[in-house]
């Protein structure tokens, strides 16, 4: 029915949408204390998940050091700031998962060296037909995955991987959409 508006609208499988995250990374910058990184966090947002990642400064070694050595140093750095922050990183987290409705994850990078130190993987159901089952299957015959979801989420990142430009601009676009429906009257009022 044409304007009727059901229980369900702002949900999504089943759950409440979470609230815009308008604001919501120049928060995180501004409560992650001065001092945690060299610039400002990485932050990536989605309908379940807040990822904040933070540069941390490279480990000074001496000229003649190895990569191997180079790579530990990272390691040690990243693990020691993963200690240190522990109870300041989980104060953060719960006042956004209150406030915003989302899990947060934690990493960290320095040098050439990136590790995260919490992640969120949400569920996520869907039907397939046949031939996309037998794709999966085929992956899983082959040895690249475990399991059909696991096998799903391998073909997520290859799509990712290989339409990153094709998903930037799509992102882009649905963000002007979003837009010029904020700034334009209130369907709800009509």
């Amino acid at each position: 029915m044409r304007g009727f508006r059901g229980p369900w609208e702002g949900q999504r499988g089943g759950r409440a949408e979470p609230p815009p995250a308008e604001g919501l990374a120049a928060w995180i910058t501004g409560a992650v204390p001065d001092g945690w990184f060299t610039e400002p966090p990485a932050v990536t947002i989605d309908r379940d998940e807040v990822m904040i990642i933070g540069r941390l400064p490279e480990p000074q070694l001496g000229a003649d050091a190895s990569d191997a050595d180079r790579a530990s140093a990272e390691q040690g750095r990243i693990a020691q700031h993963r200690e240190d922050t522990r109870e300041q990183r989980i104060k953060i987290a719960q006042q956004v998962e209150h406030r915003w409705r989302r899990k947060v994850s934690w990493g960290a990078a320095t040098g050439g060296t990136e590790a995260l130190f919490t992640t969120f993987s949400a569920p996520v159901m869907t039907r397939l037909r046949l031939n996309d089952r037998q794709v999966l299957d085929t992956l899983i015959d082959a040895g690249v995955a475990r399991s059909r979801s696991e096998a799903l989420a391998w073909c997520v990142r290859l799509v990712g991987e290989h339409a990153d430009q094709w998903l930037t601009e799509l992102r882009d676009a649905m963000g002007a959409v979003d837009e010029l429906r904020r700034r334009g009257p209130d369907a709800g009022e009509a």
